[in-house]
C-alpha cells in the first residue's frame, strides 16, 4: 500500500468484508498445550476475483484461497505480516479498532510469556474476541493445573 488513499480503502474493506481474530489451537507439542494462531482475513465472492486480486496485490502480505462455497479468502497469518498490516490500517479503521488493539496486545504479550500464569493472561485476552466477533463455536479457555 503506497499512499493514504489505498491504506484507507483497504481499512474500509477490512471493516466491511474482513475479520480479525486469534484462535487457540490445541497442540500437545506446544509448551502449554495450545498454539496461538492470529489471522486477518478479507472475503469476496469468486465472481469478483480479478478485482479482489488487485486489492490483494496492494497488500502483498498473505495468500488467496478459494473456498468450496465460491468465497475467496485473502489470509494473512504470519505474525510479522499481521503486525505490519494492522499498523498500516489502524489509523483508518472505524469498526474493527478494538479487534486491532486486542490482536496487537496479544502479539506483544506472546513474546514475554514466562510461565502458565502469563499464558493464561493471553488466553483470557483471546477469549475477549467472543464479545467482539460473532461465533457460534468459540469457547472459553483455561490451562489445567
Amino acid at each position: 500500500m503506497k499512499n493514504k488513499i489505498q491504506k484507507a480503502y483497504i481499512a474500509g474493506f477490512l471493516d466491511g468484508d474482513g475479520s480479525i481474530y486469534v484462535r487457540l489451537k490445541p497442540n500437545s507439542t506446544y509448551k502449554y498445550g495450545f498454539q496461538v494462531a492470529p489471522y486477518v482475513v478479507l472475503f469476496q465472492s469468486q465472481k469478483s476475483q480479478k478485482d479482489f486480486e488487485k486489492i490483494c496485490s496492494l497488500i502483498g502480505l498473505g495468500y488467496l484461497r478459494i473456498r468450496k462455497d465460491g468465497i475467496l479468502e485473502y489470509i494473512i497469518s504470519r505474525k510479522k505480516a499481521i503486525y505490519s498490516f494492522l499498523k498500516i490500517v489502524k489509523p483508518f479503521v472505524i469498526l474493527k479498532k478494538e479487534q486491532i488493539n486486542l490482536t496487537l496486545k496479544i502479539l506483544n504479550k506472546k513474546e514475554s510469556v514466562k510461565n502458565k500464569n502469563d499464558f493464561q493472561k493471553i488466553m483470557n485476552l483471546i477469549d475477549r474476541f467472543r464479545k467482539l466477533n460473532y461465533s457460534k463455536k468459540r469457547k472459553k479457555h483455561t490451562i489445567t493445573p
